[in-house]
């Protein structure tokens, strides 16, 4: 057994514990790495990188056979599914380098391709090492969540961590649940050419705003997607290439391949934290808002902190971690000016609170502005004119964004920045847009808010009018 001591110990490679260490090994710190699996995490090799690529060929495909509103006579796509995996793949392989041990080492990061389990408050055991760290980073992610559902152990079926190795093409996909990731590979696949069935037990898309969601729900069905809310999965029963589910209502949906994307579950189990004095929820780690466990020399951050999943928190809890263990100085993580979104066509973004959300905690302070995708021109030369921007807006300020439409996930950027520095709706109003750009579409937002307070207002049209009269 070997006996390290070092400055920083970080728990995992995926982008949180990837961003910790190199910065914190760039700033003079000495830091060892831990990752007793695939360096980059799921994010590379099972998540976002690999559902985006996916997606992009699923558009390509569909891109063909929607060319007529163009002049542009619609063909079949010929799908080489194998082929298209095997994009996935290398999409993959481009950007692995950027996360390798390799690429660690040469920052000046020892990296240990070991599990790490806490033996005590301050020592983990990895391997054949046993390591003392005066900071240690739990940044372990999450994995798919399997539920258990009566008959899903006696049929197979994948997960986000092996449906992007297959090279069978699905004739008919089940997905087990109507969140952002079973809406993605719901849209892909079928317009990779399988039907599609999504089970979701509760309402699709239940998170996001309704108004914005419904949007997006019913360009999915117009694609031929099939999804069936408040359709809880009772039993599962069948054999490869002929699977049932059988709803608790009587529903039965048939299918030839299955995919569970039910959520997620923080990775907890190797980690032995009663050892370190570190207390868990059934969300994940119990963190305060500096991103402290009840140990306070372990922070945790990413998925296993229990709030929310996506690769960009886990970047942003990076920072704050780094603030904190390596400079001392106070730091706290907040929710509210983090965007997410949901990657099919239309995308559908959010930053802040949801109107309902917004209603809740303001009440009548509460103002809403809507601005529809189809009066930007060009939305209109794209033929893209679906979706809107909708902002719910508190004494000026922006409190919640909402938006559905082509690009959304560009445009919600605006909002987080302007949320995250509190600024108002006249400083989106003063912004300048190129022309013709969907971007015009924050603007005419923001312009949207102080139009009935310049144009239907009796006393600015008084002023006016008495200026006018005074001016020679």
């Amino acid at each position: 057994m070997s006996e390290l001591k070092t400055d920083l110990l970080v728990i995992g490679a995926g982008s949180g514990g990837l961003s910790v260490a190199a910065g914190a090994a760039q700033m003079g710190a000495d830091v060892i790495l831990l990752e007793g699996n695939r360096m980059g995490g799921d994010c590379l090799n099972f998540g976002c990188v690999p559902s985006k690529a996916l997606i992009a060929a699923g558009k390509a495909a569909h891109a063909q056979a929607n060319a007529a509103i163009f002049g542009i006579s619609d063909v079949t796509p010929k799908v080489d599914y194998p082929a298209t995996m095997q994009h996935v793949q290398d999409v993959i392989a481009q950007i692995a380098p950027h996360d390798s041990q390799e690429r660690f080492e040469s920052l000046g990061v020892r990296v240990i391709r070991e599990h790490g389990s806490f033996v005590s408050p301050r020592q983990v055991q990895a391997g054949a090492h046993l390591i003392t760290a005066r900071r240690v980073v739990i940044a372990t992610g999450s994995s798919p969540l399997v539920p258990p559902i009566p008959g899903l152990d006696s049929v197979p079926y994948e997960t986000n961590e092996t449906l992007f190795e297959k090279r069978e093409q699905p004739g008919h996909l089940l997905i087990v649940g109507g969140g952002p990731i079973g809406m993605e590979m719901a849209q892909a696949q079928r317009r990779l050419g399988a039907g599609v069935t999504v089970i979701e037990g509760a309402k699709a898309l239940g998170r996001d705003d309704p108004e914005t969601a419904a949007v997006l729900l019913d360009a999915l069905r117009d694609e031929g997607i099939e999804i069936a809310e408040d359709a809880l999965a009772s039993e599962i029963r069948g054999k490869p290439g002929a699977i049932e589910i059988e709803t608790s209502d009587g529903r039965l949906l048939k299918g030839t391949h299955l995919l569970i994307a039910a959520g997620r579950k923080p990775n907890v189990e190797r980690l032995n934290l009663p050892a370190a004095g570190i207390e868990t929820t059934k969300a994940g780690i119990k963190v305060d808002a500096a991103l402290k466990t009840t140990n306070a020399r372990v922070y945790a951050i990413g998925d296993v902190a229990g709030g929310l999943q996506f690769t960009h928190v886990a970047g942003y809890h990076a920072g704050i971690v780094i603030r904190s263990a390596l400079f001392g100085l106070p730091a706290k993580a907040g929710t509210t000016h983090i965007p997410w979104v949901t990657y099919t066509a239309p995308e559908l973004a959010q930053v802040g609170l949801t109107e309902d959300e917004a209603k809740r905690a303001h009440g009548e302070k509460l103002e809403l502005v809507r601005f529809p995708y189809a009066q930007n021109d060009r939305a209109i030369a794209e033929r893209k004119p679906q979706g809107l921007i909708k902002v719910m807006v508190v004494s000026g300020r922006p409190v919640g964004v909402s938006i559905v439409g082509a690009q959304a996930g560009e445009l919600i950027g605006l909002w987080a920045f302007a949320m995250a520095n509190r600024l108002k709706m006249k400083h989106v109003a003063k912004m300048v847009a190129p022309y013709p750009t969907l971007g015009e579409l924050n603007k005419r937002a923001a312009g949207a808010y102080f139009s009935p307070k310049l144009f239907d207002n009796p006393k600015v049209k008084k002023i006016v009018g008495l200026v006018q009269r005074w001016i020679p």
